[in-house]
């Protein structure tokens, strides 16, 4: 981003938040922000947010996944054989990565489940890890400061973005795996990997609940980079942080030896998502997901919260 580029946005983040000089008498106390005012700042953060090219160009690689992940399905069933040889079955993977080429949809299952472990948590930890560490090194946290809400509501406006941004991340790749799977493969009633069939109005309302349980797979991670942001004004370095430890979360929870802390790792239940296509749906595995990931929220938020409340802003 050039220097007159950040100078425009530091203008333009400053007059959403509030921070400029009232232009008439009666204009309300600006120390005293209303629901309104705070809903203005989350809508200025996260179109700030998606109109970043860099945002942008992480869209488009989760967008182009399933696309990808389509077409080389199609190519080897071409000649009418089964995907992977007829291996589709044997435990390489989900058992909806074999059921793409019966129903489309099934393309929107599968991309979830090859983006979730890697793709999807770095976009995630990119954005988390500069949403205050960018804001620093650009040179407009102090701007975005000056506004009567203080640093919580800002700090929460940063929260609910990045929230926001887990969600229209997964409905990108779903997006896409549905509009790619419906143009490659047939589409129409639906056989759950429990063998039962449903309507294909009813597995698109599983997609629906499988890409929002996605979604909040991701909150764990992001409120993690979130912290990791506090603590320091680089927002490469933050975003570095974030991606290494979820590479490296990964790596623990594949060691045989460290069984023990498996279940308090925040991507041990990811892939629970599946029992959503089952009839009838199993709830234990997403019911903990969901645990640990508010676990995550709690702990990695509150101390977001305490290191940016008492942090000396100096950029």
């Amino acid at each position: 981003m050039s220097r007159a580029d950040r100078a425009d946005e530091r203008d333009d983040r400053a007059e959403a938040a509030g921070t400029g000089v009232p232009d008439r008498a009666d204009t309300p106390d600006p120390r005293r922000p209303s629901l309104l005012w705070s809903l203005e700042l989350f809508r200025s953060e996260l179109i700030t947010t998606l109109r970043r090219w860099r945002t942008l160009a992480l869209l488009g690689v989760l967008a182009l996944i399933p696309i990808l992940i389509g077409i080389a399905v199609k190519i080897e069933t071409s000649d009418g054989g089964s995907l992977g040889g007829g291996r589709g079955g044997d435990g390489q993977g989900p058992a909806f990565f074999s059921q793409i080429t019966n129903n489309g949809i099934f393309l929107v299952f599968a991309s979830l489940a090859a983006t979730l472990p890697v793709f999807l948590p770095m976009v995630i930890g990119v954005i988390a890890g500069d949403a205050v560490a960018g804001e620093a090194g650009s040179g407009t946290l102090r701007y975005l400061l000056v506004a009567p809400a203080g640093r919580t509501r800002l700090l929460l406006a940063k929260f609910a973005t990045t929230m926001a941004f887990c969600l229209i991340s997964t409905l990108v790749v779903s997006l896409s795996g549905l509009v790619t799977g419906a143009l490659l493969f047939p589409l129409g009633d639906v056989t759950l990997i429990s063998g039962i069939t449903v309507p294909f109005e009813d597995a698109l309302l599983r997609a629906l609940a499988v890409a929002a349980v996605v979604a909040l797979s991701l909150v764990g991670i992001a409120t993690a980079g979130l912290f990791i942001s506090t603590l320091t004004n680089s927002g490469i370095a933050a975003m570095a942080t974030t991606v290494g430890l979820v590479v490296t979360v990964q790596i623990l929870d594949t060691i045989p030896q460290l069984h023990a802390i498996h279940p308090y790792l925040f991507p041990h239940y990811w892939l629970s998502f599946a029992d959503l296509l089952r009839e009838p749906v199993y709830w234990d595995q997403m019911v903990k997901n969901m645990g640990l990931q508010g676990l995550y929220v709690a702990v990695f938020g509150s101390a977001a919260w305490a290191r940016f409340t008492a942090k000396d802003i100096t950029a």
